[in-house]
Order: structure tokens, then C-alpha cells, then sequence
């Protein structure tokens, strides 16, 4: 890349979601995506894989890309560097597990997940999950939910195949904890919890900070509501054509590019950043 396209834009650190953002819809990644994102490495971009997901199933996408990036997962309650280590990690008070989880178990048609350290653990089978996970080999461990772990939890999270059912629970639940920890949509049918303060926009700035750089410097893809704040944090934020609705209206200033079956970040990357 010549100066003089590299001073037509700011970007120096690209941020995008996984799942309906990066990710083809069968959760893995193109050819043409990973072609991209080794160009973007090899043209001196720090990349930064920013997830809802588990770091250990993380790193498996950063292999499948062959680039060395930054990972922040479960929304922002972890970031790890390139090399791996912990930079940067926020836990749910362990006080507030059981309370939470006594509040979701009371209907069983709820499924519970808690990411821990190096863990993914829920309160019953679901195969449908483990799909999801099928490239990484990462897979979930039963807990008992009369009996939940509180120690180093990074999120909280559960799931309904029904989206008003899910709000309706988001809307108790920030009443009585709001102020106490983050509470956000990853897909309509998965409602999450952290810490408070986490979000994937204060885990982007802790890592642009710490490679000396601005939010300016950033630009982001997402399409849940859990990207919100990252995509309002950085210069440019991008949203996923097939987004849900809430997050169009939420972001009404953003502009919308394809979808994740097409490929749409590693080309807009490909007409814009390279």
C-alpha cells in the first residue's frame, strides 16, 4: 500500500463480530475472508476477532485465519493478545450467580450457560449448541443450577427459542440488577449478562489504547445488540444487513452493508481498506 492511500483513511484496527457478521452462516470461515484478513495483517492492520463467544473457541478461528489478533470474548469480560495472554479480564460478583440463575431455572424451558475461565458449562443438553461449536471442539459440561459456580464467571447467559419471552426477562432483569451488570441481546434468542461496564466498545478502546492508538483509528462490523456499543465506539461501525431490527434503530446513523453469506465484511474491507 502506497502513503498516500494509507492517509486517505484513519483505520489502523479492525474490529468485527463473529456469528452473522464474519462467520459464513454454517459458522466457519471463507476462503475469500481468511485471503482478506492475512492481506489486512500483512499490510500492517491489527485485527481483533470481538465475540460473544468463548476465547478457547476463539482461538480456533484465529488458527483457521492464520493472523496473529486480538480476541475479546463474552462481549468484552475477556481480551486476549495475539500471544494469548489474559490482558484484560471482568467477572460477574460472585454473589449474584445463584440469585440470577434461581430466577431463570424456575421456567424449565429456559436453558442456562456460564462461561468460567476455561469453561463453558449449562444446565442441560443441547445438541443444537454444540453444532455451533463443531469447528473449535469446544463443548459445554453440565452444572447443577441448585448449585451454580461463582467463581471468575465471565458471563451469564441463557436461551428461548421465543424472542418476547427472553425480553420480557431483560426487563425485570435490569430493573433489579441494572446497576450491577451489563445486560444484552448476542441473538434474539440469547440474552446475556456481564459485568457491569462490559461491552465489546470498553474492551475495543482497552486494546486501541494499549497499541497506542484512538477509537478514531477503529473501524467495526457487528449486527447484535451486543455490538452496539463497539459500533458506536469506533470511527466507523458497520452493521449487518440481516441485523435485527432493534439494532437498525438503535444505530440510525450507521451505514448497512451485505450479508454474512456473501461475504460482506471482507469485501468491504477488500473495496475500502486494501
Amino acid at each position: 500500500m502506497s502513503n498516500s492511500s494509507q492517509s486517505a483513511h484513519p483505520y489502523h484496527i479492525v474490529a468485527s463480530d463473529l456469528d452473522g457478521t464474519l462467520l459464513l452462516p454454517d459458522h466457519t470461515l471463507g476462503d475469500f475472508t481468511k485471503q482478506t484478513l492475512q492481506k489486512l495483517h500483512q499490510q500492517g492492520f491489527t485485527f481483533i476477532f470481538a465475540t460473544g463467544r468463548h476465547h478457547v473457541d476463539v482461538v480456533s478461528f484465529r488458527t483457521s485465519a492464520g493472523i496473529p489478533a486480538y480476541m475479546i470474548t463474552s462481549n468484552g469480560a475477556r481480551v486476549h493478545t495475539p500471544d494469548n495472554e489474559l490482558f484484560y479480564s471482568k467477572n460477574i460478583e460472585p454473589e449474584l450467580i445463584q440469585p440470577i440463575v434461581n430466577i431463570i431455572k424456575q421456567d424449565p424451558t429456559n436453558s442456562i450457560h456460564i462461561y468460567r475461565s476455561n469453561d463453558w458449562l449449562t444446565n442441560k443438553e443441547d445438541l443444537k449448541l454444540s453444532q455451533h461449536h463443531q469447528e473449535s471442539g469446544f463443548n459445554y459440561q453440565l452444572f447443577d443450577d441448585n448449585n451454580a459456580p461463582t467463581e471468575d464467571i465471565a458471563k451469564l447467559f441463557f436461551t428461548h427459542p421465543d424472542h418476547d419471552h427472553l425480553a420480557k426477562y431483560e426487563t425485570d432483569l435490569k430493573a433489579q440488577y441494572g446497576d450491577r451488570l451489563s445486560i444484552a441481546f448476542s441473538t434474539p434468542w440469547c440474552l446475556e449478562m456481564m459485568a457491569l461496564n462490559v461491552s465489546k466498545g470498553d474492551a475495543l478502546q482497552a486494546v486501541a489504547q494499549t497499541l497506542g492508538k484512538e477509537l478514531e483509528n477503529c473501524i467495526a462490523f457487528g449486527d447484535g445488540m451486543n455490538d452496539v456499543e463497539m459500533l458506536l465506539a469506533a470511527h466507523k461501525g458497520l452493521v449487518m444487513e440481516t441485523a435485527h431490527e432493534k439494532v437498525k434503530l438503535a444505530l440510525p446513523n450507521n451505514e448497512v452493508i451485505g450479508c454474512c453469506t456473501d461475504e460482506a465484511v471482507a469485501h468491504y474491507l477488500e473495496d475500502h481498506l486494501l
